[in-house]
């Protein structure tokens, strides 16, 4: 794996160098951006608006979202964001109405829309699905659509959070990776991590912030001007950077396994 992404509200951006995977909702909100001290990506927040509303109406439009993601560019300086991408688990497809099919034509389709506004724009394909053949079928959606996914830096894998450390997800992982195609998992904690580290040249989590909610002692580290101490540690970046070592740690641990990649990992 070459980058792991910590999963952090936009505050963490001016006190830390790690690579960071923030949300659009918190940083849309943001009305005077500053140059982030490392690497940033940029999470859409699919699968909140999805959860919450079961689409995309109230969320950004394609063209304002293309907006922001512009906007991080030219000031946070990310390295790349998510599209607004269709989640396919049985639960958020239960609350759309809608098929895996179409949850992946829409996702396919707003990536196009996205470069179509602006192909400058860092945006990444996401690959959505709930099987395999799910997933075979969306990379032949992509190839229908003349884009080449073997041929970019990195390619999203979704739907795989809450099952990531599972034997179906690493088998998932195995074969999309067979394909030559460079994944970021979105959502990977240790446990996935530890099967399918050597097939992901990228991934992210979150999971700390569940797991310091459920300290109820806090601590006392706090930001700059902050108040404190915190009640517990959900947003507490010593924590974050604490868990942070474990998932390393457990990358490590899967790299060191016998199996090797199909392909080699981009630089």
């Amino acid at each position: 794996m070459s980058v792991f992404l910590l999963g952090a509200p936009p505050a963490f951006m001016k006190y830390t160098d790690v690579p960071l995977f923030v949300s659009n909702r918190p940083l849309s909100k943001i009305k005077e951006l500053y140059r982030a001290r490392g690497r940033v990506s940029v999470d859409s927040g699919g699968f909140s608006e999805l959860d919450d509303h079961g689409s995309w109406d109230y969320g950004p439009t394609p063209r304002q979202y293309a907006g922001q993601v512009g906007r991080y560019v030219d000031y946070v300086g990310i390295d790349w964001a998510a599209p607004q991408d269709w989640m396919c688990e049985p639960w958020i497809t239960a609350k759309t109405g809608l098929t895996v099919e179409e949850h992946q034509a829409r996702t396919v389709g707003n990536y196009l829309e996205l470069k179509a506004i602006d192909d400058r724009l860092p945006i990444i394909p996401v690959l959505q699905g709930w099987t395999i053949p799910d997933y075979e079928h969306c990379i032949d959606l992509y190839d229908r659509a003349g884009v080449d996914l073997r041929a970019l830096p990195l390619v999203g894998i979704g739907s795989v959070c809450r099952r990531q450390g599972t034997e179906e997800a690493a088998r998932l992982v195995r074969r999309i990776a067979d394909y030559g195609i460079r994944l970021h998992g979105f959502g990977f904690k240790i446990d996935g991590l530890r099967r399918v580290a050597q097939y992901l040249p990228s991934s992210d989590s979150m999971a700390w912030s569940a797991a310091g909610r459920r300290e109820e002692q806090g601590c006392d580290f706090r930001f700059p001007g902050s108040r404190g101490p915190h009640k517990n540690e959900a947003n507490c970046l010593r924590y974050a950077l604490k868990w942070r070592d474990d998932v390393l740690a457990a990358i490590e641990e899967g790299l060191a396994q016998p199996e090797q990649l199909a392909f080699p990992l981009a630089a």
